[in-house]
């Protein structure tokens, strides 16, 4: 009756080795996840410096247009529009 509950040593090793196998992985997935959302957040914050530099030279455009209608004006040569 004992032997019908025993199970085959070969069995165990393998279900051994496959738990081995993932135990020692998972270091290094962990690793790659980490990587992957570092180079993530690098990537977006690239691309909101990117976007923040376009405004900021919209800003600047309207800004030394405004301020070149302005001496314009101040010295008689006209600009007499809205900006």
């Amino acid at each position: 009756m004992a032997d019908e509950f025993t199970v085959n040593s070969q069995i165990t090793d393998a279900v051994t080795q496959t738990n081995v196998k993932v135990l020692a992985e998972s270091p290094a997935a962990a690793v790659g996840v980490v990587y992957q959302l570092l180079s993530q957040s690098v990537g977006l914050s690239m691309q909101n410096a990117s976007s923040q530099q376009h405004a900021m030279q919209q800003l600047s455009t309207a800004t030394v247009t405004v301020a070149v209608k302005m001496i314009l004006a101040a010295a008689g040569g006209g600009g007499g529009g809205a900006p």
